[in-house]
């Protein structure tokens, strides 16, 4: 078995365990500080509830992949929730390059909405993204494009919670066809030391290229880290992100564009 399939396997088994979560939910590790385009959580109230979200990290990852050339980038977005449902924007500034007539891409901005159910002690997430790069230089090769997600995610203990993720995507950005992501993740509370209570997060994914032309260029992806609140409203995370991309892979540059070599990551963001 190659690492590639293990690691495909193992973003399935992330998702299927959250179906046999059995204990009680004594603490909800995945309700975050940040956006719900990832994180997404059922809301509690039976009224509209906002809110808003900033952070600034020293290199956008996105499934292993760097979207800022290996530099920081400011991000923020807007959530609104009700019974369940949820809709937001997010967004970032990128750097994709440049062209003669201009660069490729300087911003990305997510519309997003969904629906979140919880089934005895697992809860479900049933949601649609559509990523845009407005006044792309995509040279004829769409950027923006859309993802169907579904997700479980639950707590085994009360300390442990479990996540897992499956993105389906008709037409990858760059139009290479359709992809299927899966992620499976999870986080282990590390105690409360006076003010601060860490989490050690882990992921794992596996972004599958189905289109034959691009079959040969899926990877899988990962991270680990560790989150720690900082007051009611701040939170900060120190992560390391790593990537199985051959250096030979045609879709992924060398250098800082587009780069896919393993590094840390400092990010801090506050939600309100």
């Amino acid at each position: 078995m190659t690492i590639s399939s293990f690691l495909r396997g193992a973003g399935v088994a992330g998702f299927a365990l959250c179906f046999t979560a059995s204990a009680a939910l004594a603490t909800d590790l995945f309700d975050r500080s940040g956006s719900m385009k990832d994180d997404a959580h059922e809301a509690s109230s039976d009224r509209p509830e906002f809110s808003a979200n900033v952070a600034i990290t020293s290199d956008y990852i996105f499934r292993g992949i760097s979207q800022t050339s290996e530099h920081p980038a400011i991000q923020g977005g807007f959530d609104a929730t009700y019974k369940g449902f949820y809709v937001g924007v997010w967004g970032s500034n990128l750097d994709f390059g440049g062209t003669a007539t201009g660069d490729v891409a300087d911003i990305e901005v997510d519309i997003y909405g969904g629906y979140t159910h919880k089934f005895g002690n697992v809860e479900a997430d049933l949601g649609v993204l559509y990523y845009i790069y407005p006044d792309a230089e995509d040279a004829g090769a769409e950027l923006d494009y859309v993802e169907f997600k579904f997700g479980l995610s639950g707590d085994i203990s009360s300390n442990v919670g479990l996540s897992g993720t499956i993105y389906y995507s008709p037409e990858y950005t760059g139009e290479l066809g359709e992809t299927i992501a899966y992620e499976g993740g999870i986080t282990v509370g590390l105690g409360t030391h006076g003010r601060f209570s860490p989490k050690f997060t882990a992921l794992i994914g596996y972004l599958d290229f189905l289109d034959n032309a691009f079959d040969n260029n899926s990877y899988a992806y990962w991270n680990a880290g560790v989150e720690v609140g900082l007051g009611d409203k701040f939170t900060l995370d120190l992560r390391y992100w790593d990537t199985d991309i051959d250096n030979g892979n045609p879709l992924f540059t060398n250098g800082d564009l587009f780069s896919h070599d393993a590094r840390f990551v400092a990010t801090i963001s506050s939600s309100w």
